[in-house]
């Protein structure tokens, strides 16, 4: 008990040198979250009824219409060459397919919300190109307003990144807009998380928001992972046990590491995030559900393929404007990692057990990988592939409420007894 209580001093002292050097690192955003943000009303918000592109390898032209004008910024990015667009939050009513296929300087784009109050288009570029002009015109003889952007290309020696500060995205980062249920600014230990005394489960719906996830048939992995995640928000709460919080409740983006920091400022009991996986098709076909926990070297290769396609989820939606630093204290972090993930495991084996009675799994079930949305040290994390999309069978059974239903009561019990039987095993040490 002496040494964790020192180990757990010293991860303390760790976060404290952590949040000061991440405090330091977002000042250059501190103008732009000084700003108020208004509230709009969802009845307000600009709607987006078409985009084209137009152009050659030379120049290309792209054009939103929209039902009214809005303010924008445009950034380049290198590494790989993308264009950013941030605008107030816009109502996207394009046709389905909208942004796959691309024209002349410009492979494909993809647009969606970031944080409430913020959306985003992302330009996926064939080489590095410049923003020659970048304008809103106002809607005039029955025509819309249109937002437009004219690309030039240029060679790799001219391309410079615009990211000078006072370019910078006057969005503030999601966390800084979580919703009101998950107290991210709020001190660690308000007197109304004391009265409450349960355990803090985080439910972590994947991608969201500009962010899609995996596609099929119609179906987007963020709108079925979400459905998911309500609905064992929904059963954990009526059993009353817990303190149940969402990283995202809505169709919003939230980057990596704002999810973990959720689970951390809470001090959170188990983090468990939800997905929906797809197999390329050259690949073949693959069926069930997959836990994963958090491994420095994949299991197999397919569960390094997944880590790589979630690790992107940041550079899906832009970039990231909060990155935190990473080399803080490796050693001591490391004391306190090994013992969440044995919580780890003995959570993915126990949620095995319970979900194999009601829901087909995969023929490999229990695997590993690092994925960023499980690394909180201190927080006993797993990542469930709920299905693939890519399989018609699961498919079906993701899009079912029967099976929803089924699913979520599996994993709401071994969610139950795991805590109930740490809750028991901590409270005899004392």
């Amino acid at each position: 008990m002496a040494s964790r209580t020192n180990q757990r001093v010293l991860l303390g002292c760790v976060l404290l040198c952590a949040a000061a050097l991440a405090c330091a690192d977002s000042s250059r955003l501190s103008a732009a979250e000084s700003q108020p943000q208004p509230t709009v009303a969802a009845a307000n918000f600009p709607i987006a009824s078409a985009a084209r592109l137009a152009g050659d390898g030379k120049q290309t032209r792209f054009i939103l219409d929209i039902d009214q004008a809005v303010t924008f910024r445009a950034i380049t990015l290198a590494d790989p060459y993308r264009v950013v667009v941030d605008v107030p939050q816009v109502n996207f009513q394009l046709p389905t397919g909208t942004g796959s296929a691309g024209r002349g300087l410009v492979k494909a784009f993809r647009y969606g919300l970031v944080m409430p109050g913020g959306s985003r288009i992302v330009f996926d570029l064939t080489g590095p190109a410049k923003i020659a002009k970048s304008y809103v015109v106002e809607a005039a003889n029955g025509q819309p307003a249109r937002l437009v952007l004219e690309l030039e290309e240029v060679d790799r020696t001219a391309f410079a990144p615009s990211l000078a500060a006072e370019n910078r995205p006057e969005l503030r980062p999601a966390i800084a807009e979580a919703p009101a249920t998950v107290p991210s600014t709020a001190p660690p230990d308000t007197p109304q998380q004391k009265a409450d005394g349960r355990p803090v489960v985080v439910i972590d719906p994947g991608h969201g928001g500009i962010d899609n996830g995996t596609q099929s048939s119609g179906e987007s992995e963020k709108n079925l992972v979400l459905a998911f995640g309500l609905a064992l928000r929904d059963r954990l709460e009526k059993g009353g046990k817990f303190r149940v919080v969402m990283t995202r409740d809505d169709d919003t983006f939230i980057p990596l590491n704002d999810r973990t920091k959720i689970a951390r400022n809470l001090k959170a009991a188990l983090l468990v995030s939800i997905h929906a996986d797809a197999l390329p098709r050259a690949e073949g076909d693959a069926q069930g559900a997959t836990i994963y926990t958090l491994s420095d070297k994949a299991s197999d290769a397919e569960a390094q393929r997944l880590a790589d396609a979630e690790n992107r989820a940041d550079a899906i939606a832009g970039f990231n404007l909060a990155e935190e630093p990473t080399d803080v204290a490796d050693i001591l972090i490391d004391l306190t990692q090994r013992e969440t993930r044995t919580f780890s495991n003995r959570f993915a084996r126990l949620l095995m057990g319970e979900m194999k009675a009601t829901v087909r799994m995969h023929k490999h079930p229990l695997k590993s990988a690092g994925f960023r949305v499980l690394k909180a040290p201190d927080v006993p994390s797993v990542l469930v592939e709920i299905g693939y999309v890519s399989n018609k069978a699961d498919l079906e059974h993701l899009v079912s409420e029967g099976w929803r239903s089924r699913a979520v009561g599996s994993m709401a019990q071994a969610i139950d007894a795991f805590l109930t039987k740490r809750m028991a095993t901590a409270g005899s040490s004392n």
